[in-house]
């Protein structure tokens, strides 16, 4: 086989470009300095995830297909270069390792060894180098890197056709083994170069997701540290308030010789001892550490207002249809319902004293309803809307009585707001303000299915 157009195998290393020149001397060539630079392209084989932030990157669809289209025309630039564009045996050649460049990632060393007779016989660098890096980057097993820059050293060195090598050409020889480990040592060295920034950049994300839930557990730490501080300090000072209140009512019950003062007296009692009952509850979920516990006592529903309402030794009017009677209700609607209505009933009590309440808890639809004198009718109607409808409850007070007593309590303003608090985690709505008569109304609204079924 005759291959006159080519150049002889020691200077084409060193001029790639220059195919027609034979006889170019190999110690002017820059070949050491010609291979540093070709693994240029391999960084775009693949993009691993960067580490800084604030920077502008292109769409992750450009990047991708950018990566896998631009080394494939590198390799082919660089065929038409050293080969010219007269198709035969040796542009075939590189043409063919060029266009295998588009499936390396799947089938990273099957492609290298196509890419091996683009070095020996047409004498490309980009399109085997690449190959060679992705093996590295995909497949960093030792024993393959090795053969795989054995086989790339060994078609750099060898000429083709194999009968032009000259064993008594030390200088050239060597001059071109040099070259022929740095083609094959580069593109392996970058490849476990960017593995190894891939792999760190990974690392550093699950540090920092770690860091980030070791914060977390220290925060919910400190949490429950102090709620456990808050549990002790409520039933150190409140507890024993109450208690003492207990004790002097029973003292009261025992010895009054009133009936009304006995009754008045057994009221009290009862009343503290349903607050310590609730402080101890309280208490417990003060000291949980959080998350979703069992509720340590039951906790009060909408069948349990009437009793509510006859403790409050106020002149309420109870209204209402089949909310209360019947469940369906989330339980945390109904707890803050009735937390509604007893936070209502005290703000009567401070600042309002003698004043007549009418409390009304039913669905919004069935207020809407047919007269009382169709109560068969309306209770259908009512049933109907609790299926489909959320909870109303209402208190609505008149002026107080100028001849009643204010108690003095004690109040710190934030009872509506916490109210209205309750009802938005609840996914309702809660209206309060003062009214024609000179009275007050509270009225909250909630859905069907509560936004948080635990929350208030």
């Amino acid at each position: 086989m005759t291959v006159s157009p080519l150049p002889p195998r020691s200077s084409s290393p060193g001029t790639p470009g220059t195919p027609g020149t034979p006889g170019a001397s190999p110690v002017s060539s820059p070949a050491p300095a010609s291979a540093a630079p070709s693994p240029s392209p391999a960084p775009a084989v693949s993009s691993p995830p960067s580490v800084s932030a604030g920077r502008w990157r292109p769409p992750r669809r450009v990047t991708r297909w950018g990566s896998l289209i631009v080394p494939v025309l590198l390799a082919v630039a660089d065929a038409l270069l050293v080969n010219g564009v007269t198709f035969g045996l040796e542009l075939n050649v590189s043409l063919a390792a060029a266009a295998a460049l588009l499936v390396r990632r799947r089938l990273p060393v099957l492609v290298f060894l196509i890419t091996l007779p683009g070095i020996l016989i047409g004498y490309v660098w980009f399109a085997p180098m690449i190959a060679l890096y992705t093996v590295a980057l995909l497949r960093p097993n030792r024993r393959l890197l090795g053969i795989s820059a054995l086989l790339l050293a060994a078609a750099h060195f060898i000429p083709w056709p194999v009968s032009d090598f000259e064993p008594t050409a030390y200088r050239e020889n060597t001059l071109t083994l040099i070259d022929a480990c740095v083609t094959s040592v580069g593109p392996i060295a970058l490849g476990l170069l960017v593995r190894t920034r891939g792999e760190l950049a990974a690392r550093i994300e699950d540090l920092t997701r770690s860091r980030r839930h070791a914060d977390e557990l220290l925060a919910e730490q400190v949490l429950s540290t102090e709620r456990a501080r808050l549990a002790r300090e409520m039933h150190d000072v409140v507890a024993h308030q109450v208690s003492l209140i207990s004790l002097q009512a029973g003292a009261v019950q025992i010895s009054a010789e009133d009936a009304k003062a006995r009754e008045g007296a057994r009221t009290i009692r009862e009343l503290s001892v349903r607050t310590l009952d609730e402080l101890r509850h309280m208490v417990g979920i003060l000291r949980a550490a959080g998350g979703d516990h069992e509720e340590l006592t039951p906790q009060p529903r909408l069948a349990d207002l009437p009793r509510l309402i006859e403790l409050s030794a106020l002149n309420v009017s109870f209204e209402t249809d089949c909310a209360t009677r019947r469940p369906g209700h989330p339980e945390a609607v109904e707890r803050a319902a009735f937390r509604i209505v007893q936070e209502a009933l005290t703000n009567v009590r401070k600042h309002a004293p003698g004043a007549r309440v009418t409390v009304r808890v039913n669905n919004p639809e069935a207020a809407k309803g047919p007269a009382q004198d169709a109560e068969r009718a309306a209770q259908e109607t009512a049933q109907k809307a609790e299926e489909t409808r959320g909870l109303r409850v209402e208190v609505r007070n008149g002026p107080p009585d100028a001849s009643a007593v204010a108690p003095g309590l004690p109040g710190g303003g934030h009872g509506l707001v916490g109210l209205r608090e309750r009802a938005q985690l609840l996914g309702g709505t809660l209206e309060a303000g003062p009214t024609e008569e000179g009275g007050f109304v509270v009225r909250a609204d909630f859905p069907k299915t509560p936004r948080v079924t635990g929350a208030a």
